[in-house]
C-alpha cells in the first residue's frame, strides 16, 4: 500500500484534494466502498480539503484483519489526488 501506514492496530492515510467539493466526492466514494465491503472506516474531513481514513476491525477488539487491508487497497485505487 502506497498511502496507508500501519500503527497501533490501525491503517491510516491522509488524502489531499484541490478543494472542498473534491474532498466530499472522495468521502462519498469511500462511503460506497465501505457499504459494498461491509467494513466501515473512520472518515475525518478537515481543513476543507483533507480526508483522513482510519480502519481497524472494531468487532475483533480493534485488530487489523484482511478486511482492513482490502478496503485500504480499494480506497487507494480510487484516489485520484
Amino acid at each position: 500500500m502506497k498511502h496507508f501506514s500501519e500503527k497501533n492496530n490501525t491503517l491510516t492515510s491522509k488524502f489531499e484534494f484541490k478543494n472542498f467539493s473534491e474532498a466530499i466526492k472522495f468521502v462519498n466514494l469511500v462511503w460506497n466502498i465501505a457499504e459494498i465491503s461491509d467494513h466501515h472506516p473512520d472518515i475525518l474531513l478537515h481543513n476543507y480539503k483533507y480526508v483522513t481514513i482510519t480502519t481497524t476491525t472494531h468487532d475483533l477488539w480493534n485488530t487489523l484483519t484482511e478486511k482492513d487491508y482490502a478496503i485500504a487497497e480499494r480506497i487507494e485505487a480510487s484516489y485520484r489526488g
